[in-house]
């Protein structure tokens, strides 16, 4: 059996786009991403083919999904489902940094 560890403190951020970064792991079915979001990111309406679980670590986000706005915070969870049309906008001056789960895993983000 391969067991894959890491510290997140031992990733460097990967640089997205202004005001966007990221760290990402990824095991044989699943991948983990921390994103950074600065508050005036430009958000970037996507979709994917992806299940993805959000998980807000700090700040505060409008999540988009289709047609549902739904504010999170600290603690907030939702599932974007494949397929999905979907964008964050960070709401006040705190960055947002948010935990996603996305299955499978993400080649792309490859750690």
């Amino acid at each position: 059996m391969d067991i894959s560890t890491i510290n997140w403190n031992d990733i460097e951020w990967e640089h997205v786009r202004e005001g966007v970064s990221r760290k990402a792991f990824s095991g044989e079915g699943a991948t983990v991403s921390i994103n950074r979001l600065m508050p005036g990111h430009e958000p970037r309406p996507h979709d994917h083919h992806y299940e993805q679980i959000v998980y807000i670590l700090a700040g505060q986000i409008d999540f988009h999904i289709e047609d549902s706005v739904t504010r999170l915070g600290a603690g907030g969870l939702l599932v974007v489902p494949p397929n999905a049309r979907h964008w964050g906008v960070v709401v006040g001056d705190e960055p947002v940094l948010n935990l996603d789960v996305f299955t499978p895993k993400r080649a792309e983000y490859a750690s």
